[in-house]
């Protein structure tokens, strides 16, 4: 690609800068949204849940993306993604059957774990858990393992 062509398509190089963002983000909105139907469905135990987060930022380098976007101060690509984590909060509320406003805080917190844990493995988790002598899949069972805390937590309160 030609610079010509870059700015005849693009404008200048943050337009495809900004181009890319957002197609990378609609496919961290779209898995993240596939996450919250197979949740919807049953099928999604804790550990399937987590997979498919962790998945949504490790795919096609989209926790990278999203650290420069924030590094770069431009959060309005970031507008679609709030849209899906608060979806996914708002269908495990409505999975536990509590639509309290202290359930939703709980929930909150759980889905904000997740996906810090996602977007920190998809950041440095191979070479961390390298350093540690970890399995590849060793951030995902953890995060899956203390959901249940959560949970408990927002069913006490009921």
């Amino acid at each position: 690609m030609t610079h010509a062509n870059l700015i005849h398509h693009f404008g200048s190089a943050e337009g495809l800068q900004s181009a890319l963002m957002g197609s990378m983000v609609a496919d961290l909105s779209r898995d993240l949204e596939t996450a919250i139907a197979r949740l919807r469905t049953d099928e999604g135990a804790p550990l399937e849940l987590v997979t498919a987060v962790f998945d949504a930022f490790a795919v096609g380098g989209a926790g990278k993306l999203a650290a420069w976007i924030v590094l770069k101060g431009d959060l309005s690509h970031l507008e679609p993604v709030r849209d899906a984590v608060n979806g996914l909060v708002q269908v495990i509320q409505e999975k536990l059957g509590d639509p309290s406003d202290a359930s939703r805080d709980r929930l909150s917190s759980a889905v904000l774990f997740i996906a810090l844990s996602a977007f920190g493995e998809a950041l440095i988790g191979t070479p961390l858990r390298n350093m540690l002598d970890q399995d590849e899949d060793a951030s995902r069972q953890v995060v899956a393992g203390l959901l249940p805390y959560f949970v408990a937590r927002s069913e006490r309160a009921s």
